[in-house]
């Protein structure tokens, strides 16, 4: 019983200090969360499209959007600690590496993605969803962006220690997050359309899953790498 509350008290302490880190750099969260708000809204009017093409291009649009826009903060995820030499504190500690790896990957979601997730609704309004499609909308981008941070954590591993890294980041990330971009959009699309939706839900939860199993070894086996 005391190595599993200890288990827990370093997973909450590695996730607190992560979450304060985020909270003293609102730029680091602002910027891409503006970055989604400002394209996602402009492109209705640089289009000119009428009620029934905003409802059949909006999915598409706002899930491009959110794991581009997501994709900038990817790179933040070692970096800060890898400059000032916390990452060496950290691989060093007694706490299970992978154990706290997730503590900062669920860290960097709570102020990364649920931000995102919050904002959609007014994204979804603006592209003529009803508040059921709304609904939908939020439940994939739910689990898409907590998988995203899970995949996007072992490239940012994998490239710690090679500079101006943020573009191949997302050049590793995007295409893993190809089945994810596309299982989103179309669910929202099949809700719209009357068609069932559960099984892009089942897709999404599933790949969510399957990234949780294995992201927090492997990001961590990347960053006893990099540190060697």
């Amino acid at each position: 019983m005391p190595k599993k509350l200890s288990l827990i008290a370093g997973f909450m302490a590695m996730f607190r200090r992560d979450l304060l880190q985020y909270i003293k750099s609102p730029s680091q969260l602002l910027n891409p969360l503006i970055f989604f708000i400002m394209i996602t809204a402009a492109f209705p009017f640089a289009v000119n499209a009428e009620k029934a093409q905003l409802v059949q291009i909006g999915p598409g649009i706002i899930w491009v959007m959110a794991i581009l826009s997501y994709l900038l903060t990817l790179h933040h995820l070692y970096l800060d600690d890898a400059e000032d030499g916390c990452l060496d504190y950290i691989i060093l500690s007694p706490q299970p590496l992978p154990l706290l790896v997730l503590a900062k990957i669920c860290a960097h979601w709570i102020s990364s993605g649920l931000p995102l997730i919050i904002i959609s609704p007014i994204i979804g309004i603006i592209y003529q969803m009803q508040v059921d499609t709304i609904l939908i909308m939020i439940a994939t981008l739910f689990f898409g962006t907590f998988a995203l941070s899970l995949v996007g954590s072992i490239g940012a591993s994998l490239t710690i220690s090679i500079n101006n890294s943020n573009i191949l980041v997302s050049l590793l990330v995007l295409p893993i997050m190809m089945p994810v971009l596309i299982f989103g959009a179309r669910t929202i699309e099949l809700y719209q359309s009357g068609a069932t939706t559960m099984s892009g839900l089942y897709f999404i939860g599933a790949y969510c899953m399957f990234a949780l199993s294995f992201s927090p070894f492997a990001s961590a086996a990347a960053l006893r790498i990099g540190a060697d």
